[in-house]
C-alpha cells in the first residue's frame, strides 16, 4: 500500500484545512487508518484513527472537537478535517495504514506510512 497525503499549507489561527490521504491498491477497506503529526523538535504523536469499516474513530484529547477523521473506501481515501486551528497544530502530518486494525494510537501497529504534508498555522 502506498499512501500520499495532500492538502497541507499555511493557514491563520482559527482557520480550517482538510487533509487527504490517497491509498493505492484494492484492499484499502481492510486497513484502519491513522493520522499522526510531528512538530519541530518533538516526537511524532497520534492524532486520530478510524477503523477499517469506518465504524469507530479515536481522537487525541488535543484535537477532540476540532478535528474529524473520515474515510471513503470507494475512493481509497481518508480525510482529516481540521477546524479552529491553533499555532500549536503546526507540524508535518502523516497518514498510516494498519491491516485489519480497529484504529490504534500506537505507531508500531501501523504497517504503511505516507511521506507527510506540512501544516503551518500562523498566529
Amino acid at each position: 500500500v502506498q499512501l500520499v497525503e495532500s492538502g497541507g499549507g499555511l493557514v491563520q489561527a482559527g482557520g480550517s484545512l482538510r487533509l487527504s490521504c490517497a491509498a493505492s491498491g484494492r484492499t484499502f477497506s481492510t486497513y484502519a487508518m491513522g493520522w499522526f503529526r510531528q512538530a519541530p523538535g518533538k516526537e511524532r504523536e497520534f492524532i486520530c484513527a478510524i477503523s477499517y469499516s469506518g465504524g469507530r474513530t479515536y481522537y487525541a484529547d488535543s484535537v477532540k472537537g476540532r478535528f474529524t477523521i473520515s474515510r471513503d473506501n470507494a475512493k481509497n481515501t481518508v480525510y482529516l478535517q481540521m477546524n479552529t486551528l491553533k499555532p500549536e497544530d503546526t507540524a508535518v502530518y502523516y497518514c498510516a495504514a494498519d491491516y485489519y486494525g480497529l484504529g490504534s494510537i500506537r505507531q508500531y501497529e501501523y504497517d504503511y506510512w505516507g511521506q507527510g504534508t506540512q501544516v503551518t498555522v500562523s498566529s
